[in-house]
Parts: structure tokens; sequence; C-alpha cells
């Protein structure tokens, strides 16, 4: 087996890292001081004027758009993006965006490139890949278990060329930045359809009458402004022209599997920088902190954290390398079984690395003098996203069950 990376993604990986030290990390202060800065528009967090500088910098090197393959993204595979994404999620707040590699405009992207059409894709897709606007995916309600997607309950009825939309949504990432000017929005369609044909998914500006921004959604009491936040959104009588339907009525549900597959491996991807950021953090402070006389560093149970989070972020970043060979070989649906599999484990992986960091730096890891509590709760987060553990893990269980019984 070749575990070396092929000369193009060898030179991305050396020039990428070099703008994360030249570049990037320098920024990270002066992008929180400027969203501080921002008062009421601190959710249009890719106003601020550092980002543009660096999404201006970056796009004039090529780097840009490295997670959409084919001709109107960077053209690569998901093999040689996986490092890229991993070292952006060093700086999960800043180079994702800085690169037009950031959620949820890479899954709306995705969708838009796939199942668009023409008018669809000049009118959304064209801006988003140039990095002109935001955008929104809207399918989490507050009144049902959306982990499973069929409980959907948005109403979508056609009313001669229009769609008529009522309901409610949570969670939908990026909707407080004012940016953010165009939602997928999932809801049913048709609730005599056989239960995976009920759903469709429809394009609604931000601007269009009876779609109100409720509030901001705060995670373990971090508002997440940095990436658009949160939001709570209601939809009363909202309506759009039929043709802003995506693929066809009744496909909503394929679509937003086919969006998170790769939807969950990009998260994965920059979950393993951060675990090395944290493990980088872990030995500074071990190393540099002096307790009951000698150095944490010195101390066998700090070695053991130290020790088992290099073996654990190894063993994680082979499965999703081999989870992103196989998305390129056999295709998503071959490598289903690794997407679920990467999904338990990195968020579980990572949270464990985080918490022994957090430990490390004592009290002052819990506050906002380090990034370790911020990145904690975004990691904790990503147990939800995309479909929690247990659903991954009840399916997961039921193929391979089925396996053997064909075997």
């Amino acid at each position: 087996m070749d575990f070396g990376y092929d000369a193009k993604t060898a030179d991305l990986i050396e020039g990428v890292t070099a703008f994360m030290e030249s570049h990037i990390y320098p920024a990270e202060k002066v992008f929180h001081d400027q969203l501080l800065a921002a008062g009421d528009d601190r959710w249009a967090w890719d106003s601020t004027p550092i980002l543009q500088e660096l999404r201006a910098e970056a796009r004039s090197r090529g780097y840009w758009n490295f997670f959409l393959p084919g001709e109107r993204g960077a053209g690569l595979t998901n093999l040689q993006y996986a490092p890229l994404a991993e070292i952006t999620g060093r700086s999960g707040h800043l180079a994702p965006a800085v690169f037009n590699c950031a959620a949820p405009d890479t899954g709306n992207m995705e969708v838009l490139n796939e199942f668009g059409t023409d008018e669809q894709k000049a009118q959304w897709l064209e801006p988003l890949l140039e990095g002109q606007i935001r955008s929104a995916f809207a399918m989490t309600e507050p009144d049902v278990a959306s982990s499973d997607a069929t409980n959907i309950e948005l109403s979508i009825v056609r009313d001669g060329d229009e769609y008529v939309i009522n309901g409610r949504k949570w969670w939908i990432t990026g909707a407080m930045n004012p940016n953010a000017k165009i939602f997928i929005v999932m809801g049913k369609t048709d609730p005599s359809a056989p239960r995976h044909a009920q759903q469709s998914q429809v394009l609604v500006p931000r601007d269009t009458p009876g779609l109100d921004v409720v509030r901001p959604m705060e995670v373990f009491g971090y508002d997440d402004h940095s990436h658009g936040g949160h939001a709570e959104l209601r939809f009363t009588d909202v309506r759009v022209p039929v043709s802003n339907v995506i693929a066809a009525e009744g496909a909503g549900f394929a679509i937003a599997q086919a969006r998170l597959g790769p939807g969950r491996i990009h998260h994965c991807m920059r979950a393993i920088g951060l675990a090395e950021r944290a493990i980088e953090m872990m030995c500074d402070r071990a190393t540099g902190r002096v307790a009951f006389g000698r150095p944490l560093a010195e101390q066998g149970v700090i070695r053991d954290w130290i020790a088992e989070s290099r073996v654990r972020v190894e063993q994680l970043r082979l499965l999703v390398l081999k989870t992103a060979w196989l998305m390129d070989t056999v295709g998503n649906k071959g490598a289903h079984t690794e997407i679920q599999a990467i999904k338990i484990a990195t968020p579980r992986t990572v949270q464990w690395i985080l918490d022994k960091a957090i430990q490390v730096h004592g009290a002052g890891g819990l506050s906002q003098d380090f990034p370790l509590a911020e990145s904690y709760a975004a990691i904790r987060t990503l147990r939800f996203a995309d479909g929690p553990d247990e659903v991954h893990k009840n399916s997961l269980a039921k193929a391979e069950i089925r396996k053997r019984q064909n075997s």
C-alpha cells in the first residue's frame, strides 16, 4: 500500500501550510477583534476587513474551492482534498472561509452543482463559487425528531405556478448572516407519497416575504457568530416559483443523503486538524507549566494523555483517508459503511483529546483565553450535526448483520 500523497497534493500541502503560518494564524486575533467591534453587524463575519483581505490573497494563489471536483472547483479528488481540509481545520473559524470551503456553503454548492438547473446555477451557484454571497441549508425542525428526515413537517404546497411554504426550522447554520442570500429548504410536498418520496427541496431567497429569522441559537453559551450563527426560522405563507424546486418534487430525501455524505467527511477532515492543534497546545502547556515542583510534562498521567491522543488521531486519520479513497473509487454509496464509521469515531475521539487538553490547561482551558472550550462546544455539536451517533450506529450495525446473514 502506498501512503504517500501525489505530487499535486504534496505541493498544495506545502503551500497551504505555509499560508496558514504566514497569514491565517497571525490573523486569528485580528479577526476576533474585528468581530467584536462589528457590534450589531457581528453576524456578517465574512464582511470583516481581515477576512476579505485573506480571501483575496488566497484566491490569487489558487487556494479556492478545494472541496469541489471538476472544472467549477479545484479539480481535486476527495483523497487530495482530505489533507488540505485537515490543515484548514486547525483554524476552523477562519481558514475554511478564507479558502471558500466553509460549511454549509460547501454542501449547498455541491447540491446545486449536481442537481440544479442551469438557471439555478447561474443565479445562485456562481455567486457562491465566487464568494460573493453565503447560504444556509434548512432541514432540522424543533417539533420533530429530525434525525429521521422523513419526519420533516414543514409544508410545501403547490398553488398554480408557486409553492406556498409554512413551518419552522432551527439550528440553521449561517442563517444569522445577512449575506446568506439563499436558503435551501426541505419540506413535504406530498404527505401521501411513499415515505422517502414525500419531501422536496426548494430555493428560498432571504428577502422573500414571510421568511423570518426568529432568533440566534447558542451552543453551550457560544453564539458561533463567526460562522454566521445558527438560527431559528419561521415560514409563514412564503411563496416562491415552482421553478425553485431542486431536481424534482419528491427528490428531497435523496438529495439530502447525497449532500450529507460528503459533508460528513469534510467535517471529519477538519476535526482532525483541530485535534492536532489541541495536541500541540497540550504539549506546549505541559512543558511550560510547573506543578508540585516539576513540569507537567514529567507527570505520568499527562504523558499518558499525550500518547493516547497521538495514537487515537493517527488511527482516525487512516480511517478518514480510507473513506476518501473509497468515495473516489467506488462512490459515496460504496463508501457508506466507512462514512458512517468516521462520523461515529471522529467527534468522539476529538472530543476526548480536547477534554484532556482542557484539563492540562487547568481553569484556563475553560476560559476565553484559550480556544479549547469553544472548540469543545463545536465538536460536541458535531455528534448531532448530519445525524446523531446513535442513528449512525444503528444503521451500521444493521448493515453488518445483513452482511453476515448473506455471507
